[in-house]
């Protein structure tokens, strides 16, 4: 078997599997070494698929397949419906950035996919235990948003526009 048949199907097996699977598993599925699987997944991801890596195991992340990066700007307090409204329309919320005027761009993961990570952020950031990088930028801050499709990404934006939190750039 080629090295790119070979991948292929590794990626089916993970992007098919609802659990972790194992680099060990499949280089005995594929009679190949666990530095051979985990070289076949730095190249999968190289490739722009989306495979996790965890401590049982690799995960692709088939549920969203569309993604976005939206300019935003809103107060502390309306986090949350901002959070909730991405969230509530289907949409997953990977990351946060500012750019930072001296530092340039500042990234943080967020991986916000339910209405309780939103609220444990919010709750996070009320204890005072760190600022969010938009306190950096006036409120002014951009999100990496996936989704299953372009229409529900769409729809995302059109919530946000119309509470005055979208930038359009």
């Amino acid at each position: 078997m080629k090295a790119a048949q070979r991948r292929e199907e590794i990626f089916g097996i993970i992007k098919g599997s609802e659990s972790p699977v194992s680099a060990n598993t499949l280089a005995e599925k594929f009679g190949v070494s666990r530095q051979v699987i985990v070289q076949d997944i730095a190249i999968l991801r190289a490739n722009g698929n989306t495979v996790t890596a965890t401590n049982r195991g690799y995960m692709a992340d088939a549920g969203s397949c569309a993604s976005r990066i939206i300019k935003c700007r809103h107060s502390l307090e309306e986090l949350v419906d901002e959070g909730m409204l991405i969230i509530d329309a289907g949409g997953r919320i990977t990351d946060v950035s500012v750019n930072h005027r001296l530092y340039g761009k500042i990234s943080a993961k967020l991986d916000l996919e339910t209405r309780t990570h939103v609220e444990e952020l919010y709750r996070s950031l009320m204890a005072g235990a760190s600022k969010p990088l938009m306190s950096v930028t006036d409120g002014y801050h951009y999100h990496l948003i996936t989704a299953e499709d372009e229409e529900t990404l769409d729809r995302i934006e059109q919530l946000l526009k119309s509470r005055g939190y979208l930038i359009e750039t």
